[in-house]
């Protein structure tokens, strides 16, 4: 990040975000690393902050309570957490409606993009105030700013 220059803002999906915490050598390393060394800045609210939580309990990841908070404890303070107002700012249209905090979250938050692999989020991108990309195409962008 250049001297000067605010970190973008961004707000991560949880399949995303659970990939770079749970398994710490794999291909989200990076992105774990942006968000640990302030070159963005992971957006959360109650609802998205709330799913991580949930998600983390799942057994299919065999953690531990304590493991879980160790995990979020590695997220969640790095992160800023937005109201989402009520009514709930407009968004487009999507199938998954599991997807709409995150959208919700990008207009509240005033996000500079949306990182996702969820193909119905993608599949909006043209559609949205602001991008949407996956976790391979933000990391490439962030490292030409």
């Amino acid at each position: 990040m250049k001297p000067g220059v605010r970190p973008p803002r961004v707000v991560i999906d949880t399949n995303l975000v659970l990939s770079a915490l749970v398994i710490a050598q794999g291909r989200l390393t990076r992105l774990r690393q942006a968000w640990q060394a302030d070159c963005m800045q992971a957006l959360v609210s109650r609802e998205t902050a709330a799913e991580l939580i949930r998600t983390l309990g799942y057994p299919k990841f065999r953690l531990t309570p304590g493991q879980q908070r160790e995990l979020l404890a590695d997220y969640l303070p790095y992160c800023i957490t937005v109201c989402i107002p009520d009514p709930a700012p407009e968004v487009p249209a999507c199938r998954d409606t599991f997807d709409l905090p995150f959208l919700r979250l990008a207009v509240a938050g005033r996000a500079d993009a949306l990182v996702t692999g969820d193909q119905d989020l993608l599949s909006l991108g043209d559609s949205f105030g602001c991008p949407i990309v996956t976790a391979e195409q933000f990391l490439m962008q962030l490292a030409i700013t």
